[in-house]
């Protein structure tokens, strides 16, 4: 029990510093002198031969989607499938637990883990999408 305190306050707490750096984050870029963003950054950044999609799609020569945005959706969707994939597996190990207290509490904890493991990719999905929207510009 006192493991999955501590694995909710630590899920908790990073959900919290996530939300909150999305809050904090765009009101101190919005008081910075000049016009650098992130897409200056990363374009400043990019090597010879190098696609100039990396962070925006706004660019003249982009037509693809930007590798940055490319790259955290397909890894933020395996983590989500992966908590689906052991959210089934909870289910089904609760369902041939034939009873034991053990075998139940061992899959209601990976149904519990995997829930929490969905929410925190929502989470992430949605902070990383905005954020990247919010500073490509």
């Amino acid at each position: 029990m006192k493991q999955l305190k501590k694995a909710f306050s630590t899920v908790t707490f990073s959900v919290m510093f996530i939300m909150a750096a999305a809050l904090v984050i765009p009101a101190v870029s919005a008081q910075t002198v000049g016009a650098l963003s992130i897409t200056d950054g990363a374009n400043s950044a990019r090597g010879n031969n190098q696609t100039d999609c990396l962070v925006d799609d706004s660019g003249a020569t982009c037509t693809d989607e930007p590798i940055f945005k490319t790259i955290t959706n397909v890894l933020l969707f395996i983590v989500g499938a992966i908590s689906v994939i052991m959210l089934v597996i909870g289910g089904i190990r609760y369902t041939i637990s034939g009873g034991d207290s053990g075998q139940v509490k061992s899959a209601k904890d990976t149904i519990l883990y995997a829930i929490i493991g969905i929410i925190v990719s929502l989470l992430a999905f949605a902070v990383v999408n905005f954020v990247l929207s919010s500073f490509a510009k």
